[in-house]
């Protein structure tokens, strides 16, 4: 389900979160005289108008996930489809994967008004979206049905009810523990599995920027054969390109639109940041500092729903922890949590993504591409380039636009003879 399933797998889905990749918008090839002043004059009143909605947004979501639980809880649903999942299915584990899917059902129609306007309206009216109207339900569909796929095949659902019924007061540490190899596998999954699901992905069609990409991937030590394009300006006008999945799933993409309106050397600007977070293993310590953030979260998340079952169990219908009745409430305390400690969690998600903006710019010596590249991303995606201090720190993920355009003009060690930080390969050509 849309809002218990996101839950159940928060940890090892956040994990991948601290990793999402720079997004990065072009419709020319130099650099401007004043990236500054471009940045700034690009956040018009109209795009103002956008970021702040869409901030607003962000801020409020968590609390529709919490309102899905309250109203599962509270009105009895949960127990009566716990109810009915029983009558009609001896094996456990089928009771408890129909319960997740029924109850996601219901969350999904909570979040339904929201996401509509956020995901498809909002979207339309500034021309950032491609889809129509049934693409997009399609597509959220796929996301719940996929969702659950995960959790039922992959062995989530199993561990969680092993932990819940065999191990008492300590359940919540092998919950913990069962996080890292969940994380593992939605990584390793992601490139081959999820992503395809959505889109279609093919050989990178021009060839010379096929092989400085791979060239750069050399220098830097990424064992890339191949970088892959993919139809994204199906659903978005947004540009993207990563490094994703690891071992016989690690690939090279670049989305289509990014093709159309970066330059090469813009585009090797991003690739850079994007293979820097590979060489540090930031894919590496984001999923092992998230599994050690588990073991702290479920030890609260049980303590906070024992007590919440002394509480009100009797009105919920929910009869003790391991009750399949009691996972909105789980739910609800891991949301909580994870909202709680976003702040924290952004803050090492804001400091990896400067490190890979320095390796980007060790590895490329790029800086008026990289700088022209977040200009454009300021213009493009109606970015906010300066947000207020609590915005950046309750909802970014990367440093603001300006400080990063700042970073990318002032930073070049290389021409003073200083050594690099982090990129230790041969020097640009």
């Amino acid at each position: 389900m849309r809002s218990a399933a996101r839950t159940l797998i928060a940890i090892c889905v956040i994990s991948c979160g601290l990793l999402l990749a720079i997004r990065c918008q072009a419709d020319g090839t130099t650099a401007p005289a004043d990236p500054i002043a471009q940045i700034r004059a690009a956040f018009t009143p109209a795009n103002q108008r956008y970021a702040h909605v869409r901030q607003g947004l962000a801020l409020i979501d968590p609390f529709w996930d919490i309102a899905a639980a309250l109203l599962l809880l509270f009105s009895g649903l949960s127990a009566r489809i716990r109810d009915l999942s029983e009558r009609r299915f001896r094996s456990r584990y089928l009771r408890v994967l129909v319960f997740i899917a029924v109850a996601g059902l219901i969350a999904g129609a909570v979040r339904l008004p929201v996401e509509l306007f956020r995901g498809y309206v909002w979207e339309h009216r500034f021309g950032m979206s491609n889809q129509s109207l049934f693409d997009w339900s399609v597509e959220q569909l796929k996301v719940y049905a996929l969702n659950i796929a995960f959790i039922g095949g992959t062995g989530v659902l199993a561990l969680a009810l092993l932990g819940l019924e065999r191990a008492g007061r300590r359940a919540w540490l092998w919950l913990a523990l069962g996080t890292l190899p969940v994380a593992v596998a939605g990584v390793l999954l992601s490139p081959l599995v999820f992503e395809p699901a959505f889109n279609k992905f093919e050989p990178l069609g021009n060839a010379q920027l096929d092989h400085r990409i791979l060239a750069l991937a050399g220098r830097a030590g990424v064992p890339a054969r191949h970088v892959f394009q993919v139809d994204r300006s199906r659903q978005t006008n947004a540009v993207n390109a990563y490094v994703s999945g690891f071992g016989p799933s690690q690939r090279i993409v670049l989305w289509d639109t990014t093709l159309q309106r970066l330059s090469e050397d813009e585009i090797l600007a991003v690739m850079g940041h994007e293979m820097g977070h590979y060489v540090l293993h930031h894919l590496w310590r984001g999923i092992a500092l998230m599994w050690l953030l588990s073991f702290v979260l479920f030890f609260a998340t049980a303590r906070m729903v024992d007590a919440a079952i002394a509480r009100w169990g009797t009105r919920w219908g929910v009869r003790d922890r391991a009750d399949v009745a009691a996972l909105p409430l789980y739910a609800l305390v891991l949301t909580l949590l994870l909202t709680l400690a976003q702040p924290v969690i952004n803050a090492e998600s804001r400091r990896v993504e400067h490190e890979a903006d320095v390796f980007g710019l060790e590895a490329t010596h790029l800086n008026a591409a990289a700088a022209s590249a977040f200009v454009k991303l300021g213009a493009e995606n109606r970015s906010d380039p300066d947000p207020p201090a609590l915005i950046r720190l309750l909802l970014y993920t990367h440093s603001p636009l300006i400080d990063r355009v700042r970073f990318a003009q002032g930073y070049h060690p290389w021409t003073s003879g200083l050594a690099n930080r982090y990129y230790h390969g041969p020097a640009p050509n």
